[in-house]
């Protein structure tokens, strides 16, 4: 078998560890004996739904949000909503999380958003919402715990046919307000975890890789278990750090 991996934007879209996220996604891969291959899409660049099974869209800045916003809308919107509604994966961390819904205002400015979900994002003159956090999600196997690290100045608020990825243990969330994190819709998640936020979660790499295999072959495998204390232990102390 093989996972083949999109990563977006990479060199405009990478500020929170978000190489460590798909280096750890492929070592995982590779320890199974399963093939990795990774290819990327920067500005200008189109391609073809059907080709990869898990798509990567990492955080940025304002300024490179500003970048990519318009690009991403103009050269790859239609591909994207292709490959997410036929089950293919898809993680966009922070910034290209506050890109996945209809716009990021930004005081007078609007970017563009992808329309994919059912969500805004507002750049708040508040303060931004920084520190360790930790939030209880299922996917369909009980609530199991995601930690990490959130620091964003966007405020986003999910629409009515929006499902939110989890719900606030410790931290502030999508907006600090409403006690919910992210956003979920098929195989798509968007959150503000990071820091980075797999190899912290290494059980949620394994749900991410299994589902992007099932794209591919049809049946979801069962991955083989890896020995795993220091990943074990990384999830821990993350957790201990959110809930202190």
């Amino acid at each position: 078998m093989e996972l083949r991996l999109l990563a977006l934007y990479p060199e405009q879209m990478n500020i929170y560890a978000d190489r460590g996220n798909i280096l750890f996604l492929q070592r995982r891969c590779e320890w199974r004996g399963i093939d990795f291959v990774h290819a990327s899409a920067g500005p200008g660049e189109a391609f073809d739904p059907a080709t990869h099974d898990f798509i990567y869209l990492g955080g940025g800045q304002d300024r490179d949000q500003r970048a990519v916003a318009a690009d991403m809308v103009e050269s790859k919107r239609d591909a994207l909503a292709s490959a997410t509604e036929a089950g293919a994966v898809m993680l966009a961390v922070c910034g290209g999380y506050q890109l996945l819904g209809g716009s990021y205002q930004l005081g007078g400015e609007s970017l563009p958003g992808l329309g994919l979900v059912d969500l805004e994002t507002v750049r708040s003159p508040g303060p931004r919402l920084i520190g360790n956090v930790a939030i209880e999600v299922d996917f369909g196997s009980g609530p199991q715990t995601l930690a990490g690290f959130e620091n964003h100045g966007g405020r986003t608020h999910l629409g009515p046919g929006a499902t939110p990825l989890g719900k606030v243990i410790k931290g502030f969330g999508n907006n600090g307000e409403d006690g919910f994190e992210g956003v979920r819709h098929n195989n798509l998640i968007g959150t503000y975890l990071h820091g980075p936020l797999l190899p912290k979660n290494a059980w949620l790499a394994d749900h991410l890789i299994s589902l992007a295999l099932e794209r591919r072959y049809g049946d979801r495998p069962r991955l083989e278990p890896l020995e795993d204390s220091l990943e074990r232990a990384a999830h821990e102390s993350a957790r201990r750090a959110a809930l202190a």
